[in-house]
């Protein structure tokens, strides 16, 4: 079984804001940063051997800072392990979207179909299995560290796990063990 450590960003000014960003690119604030020097910290003792982050910038930046403060030389940044699309939904918070969307803000609390322009659960959840089936066939036997988005992570996490799974904090780590085509999770401390 391989091992990957899979966690979401450091915040954004977003974030503290409460707004969906979706596919938007926003660095990390501070705090975020405070966040990505924590996680290195807490995962220390784990021997990672390699980290894959997501493409967007705050993604990116949580694993740099980890991986330098835990001299991972082994890094790869992979394009679908990013947040999915929140189409008419992007960058608004979720009183702004209730605001100028009720029907469709509606329909994503009570039924979560998927709004205007946003990437399907189904869609997103393929897109993240194929990047972390990927992640674990280039694994040795080290740990790998994964840095992704809280609401992909959130949809895998639901399909795998098959409960509800609460939102996902800035920094907050799943443990994954996978033989490549099974996947099981937990929340790690």
């Amino acid at each position: 079984m391989k091992v990957l450590y899979l966690a979401r960003h450091g915040e954004t000014d977003w974030n503290a804001r409460g707004k969906l960003q979706g596919l938007t690119d926003i660095p990390l604030n501070e705090a975020g940063r405070e966040q990505a020097r924590a996680l290195a910290a807490r995962i220390e003792k784990e021997a990672i051997g390699a980290l894959v982050t997501s493409d967007l910038s705050r993604a990116a930046e949580t694993g740099l800072i980890v991986a330098d403060a835990l001299g991972v030389v082994t890094r790869h940044v992979d394009a679908e392990l990013r947040e999915r699309c929140f189409g008419v939904f992007e960058g608004l918070t979720r009183e702004e979207c209730a605001t100028r969307h009720p029907e469709a803000w509606r329909l994503w609390v009570e039924q979560t179909v998927t709004p205007e322009g946003a990437e399907t659960r189904e869609l997103a959840v393929a897109r993240m299995t194929r990047a972390l089936r990927r992640v674990a066939e280039r694994s040795g036997d080290a740990p790998t560290l994964v840095v992704s988005h809280g609401g992909a992570m959130r949809l895998l996490l639901i399909e795998w796990l098959g409960v509800k799974v609460p939102l996902i904090a800035n920094g907050a780590v799943y443990r994954v063990e996978t033989d490549g085509d099974r996947f099981d999770a937990r929340l790690w401390a």
